[in-house]
């Protein structure tokens, strides 16, 4: 268990929270979320005594053991993977080191013995027997193969070493378990994995993560952090959602009746208050409407952008052909011999556990790159949009962004234009005039979607578009999708946005692809589909 007491924190004049005064209990799954820049990083690093409040106490039982999900890829680069894992059980990895020292003295002693034997006990009490063998399963799950196990942290691929650092935190069973974005750079397999491992962990959990699928699966409380406030709601994401709207709504009905009454009370009193006969009344009804308070409706920092697409043109009857399209990295084959025929009304997830692979096939049906062999086309009638997840080179100039966006917005328009399309991105006022060199993750994937809603594409592709964006932007841009009319070509990790957009998927495996018209999850669960995986892997 751990516990917040009269928590609070401030930038400046801006709070972030104050008297926060929550506990997370054992056997609980607290999904930590708010908009971003509403302090769920922040607040994690306070439980974790990483990050001092302005004031308020954090604590936790005098035995309980907290492990956090580090984000410093390179803090152990000279370590072996496996010894990253067992790292995470600090005071066992500090007593294995010992029993090495210990048995590799050339003058053992009648104290070496002693000390010896109670090293041997305590790393039996720790587990530390079974330390290899539960790390080698954590990194089998999270599909790290068994031929990295024993290299340094060096070697592997940034991927690679996130999902090292998460078996480091879920390793030797931590009694408070903090997450902050544990699913990116998991494949679908991984995290399903994952959500399976965390619905089975009895102790306490809080995590934070944009994947709404994720928070479903394995949360049994929200922490929702609004209003400069931590509030608790149990159950699911969903269920949450629910339930606030459904108390914002309520707010919003009595205000509104509130309103209508005393309305209804000062006509009374404006009409009759020079009425003798009235009079009585009219005092009466003043008195009422002296009772009568708004409750005052504080404001959210949930903000959600306007994202809507809209084809210059309908799609014609050839939307791209793809015919024997191969490529490799580095020796490595990415995909060969693709065919694959695009028609009217898809929207193709592409999914598979090599993310390389779906960069590079959008790279070359964009024109970015050529492939080794192979080729494709696109129909006549088809102007396609490209949102790509290294977006760096669109932001090389720093300039403003109502002239960034200037670049992409028609002819006929001038700033206000841009300055308005900016506002239902969430740029407004001063925000407009922002440069595009201190732009976030997020700011920049929104000014990427509002670049594509301009130019009228009939085709969409895109690449990852949710990294980086908080809940209610990843809401906005699902919602933006499921209702484009046209032809979306994608690859995402969020099981939700793929679920509700796709209804086809395809997946890129080294020895050909699986092409299916059907749901995602009814993918999933597919047999045949499982069957071809594992011939073509």
């Amino acid at each position: 268990m751990i516990t917040a007491t009269d928590v609070a924190l401030s930038y400046g004049k801006r709070v972030i929270f104050q008297d926060v005064n929550i506990k997370f209990t054992p056997g609980n799954c607290y999904g930590l979320i708010g908009a971003n820049g509403a302090g769920k990083t922040t607040f994690l690093k306070i439980l974790a005594g990483d990050f001092e409040p302005d004031r308020g106490t954090v604590s936790m039982g005098s035995r309980e053991r907290l492990a956090v999900l580090k984000q410093d890829q390179f803090a152990f680069d000279e370590v072996t993977v496996m010894d990253t894992v067992i790292m995470g059980h600090k005071r066992m990895y500090e007593v294995l080191l010992a029993r090495e020292a210990l048995y590799a003295k050339s003058d053992f002693s009648e104290e070496d013995g002693i000390l010896s034997g109670e090293l041997e006990a305590e790393f039996d009490e720790l587990n530390g027997y079974e330390a290899e063998a539960e790390a080698a399963v954590l990194l089998s799950g999270l599909g790290i193969t068994e031929d990295l196990i024993h290299k340094k942290m060096k070697e592997l691929e940034g991927g690679e070493k996130v999902r090292v650092l998460l078996a480091q935190a879920l390793f030797g069973t931590p009694d408070i378990l903090l997450l902050d974005e544990p699913t990116n750079n998991l494949d679908i397999q991984s995290i399903v994995w994952l959500e399976n491992f965390l619905s089975r962990f009895q102790n306490t959990v809080i995590i934070v993560s944009h994947d709404r699928h994720f928070l479903n699966q394995v949360c049994t409380h929200m922490a929702d952090i609004d209003f400069g406030q931590i509030r608790i709601y149990v159950g699911n994401y969903d269920f949450w959602y629910q339930a606030s709207q459904l108390v914002l709504q309520q707010k919003q009905n009595e205000n509104k009746k509130t309103g209508a009454k005393a309305k209804e009370l000062k006509e009374f009193i404006q009409r009759f208050s020079s009425n003798a006969s009235k009079a009585k009344q009219a005092t009466s009804r003043k008195k009422l409407l002296d009772k009568l308070t708004l409750e005052e409706m504080p404001t959210s920092s949930r903000k959600y952008p306007f994202i809507s697409f809209k084809a210059g043109r309908p799609c014609g009857d050839i939307i791209l052909e793809i015919k024997d399209l191969a490529k490799e990295l580095d020796g490595v084959t990415l995909f060969q011999d693709l065919n694959l025929t695009v028609n009217k009304g898809d929207k193709i997830a592409f999914v598979g556990s090599n993310s390389m692979a779906k960069t590079t096939l959008f790279q070359i049906l964009t024109g970015e790159i050529e492939p080794d062999r192979g080729s494709f086309r696109w129909g006549v009638t088809m102007t396609y949009s490209y949102f790509s997840k290294e977006n760096s080179a669109y932001f090389a100039n720093d300039v403003t962004l109502v002239e960034w966006l200037g670049q992409y917005t028609p002819i006929t328009e001038g700033e206000s234009f841009a300055r308005g399309f900016l506002g239902k991105m969430l740029f407004s006022g001063e925000e407009a005039l922002k440069k595009t060199g201190v732009l976030s993750g997020g700011e920049r994937v929104r000014c990427l979607l509002a670049k594509m809603m301009l130019s009228d594409a009939n085709a969409l592709v895109l690449d990852e578009p949710t990294n980086h964006l908080d809940l209610e932007s990843i809401t906005a841009l699902n919602n933006g999708l499921i209702a484009f009319p046209e032809v979306i070509l994608f690859a995402s990790h969020d099981h939700e946005f793929v679920s509700t957009i796709a209804n086809r998927i395809v997946e890129l495996l080294p020895g050909g692809i699986i092409d299916r018209m059907m749901p995602f999850d009814a993918y999933l669960e597919d047999e045949d589909v499982a069957r071809l995986r594992a011939e073509f892997s």
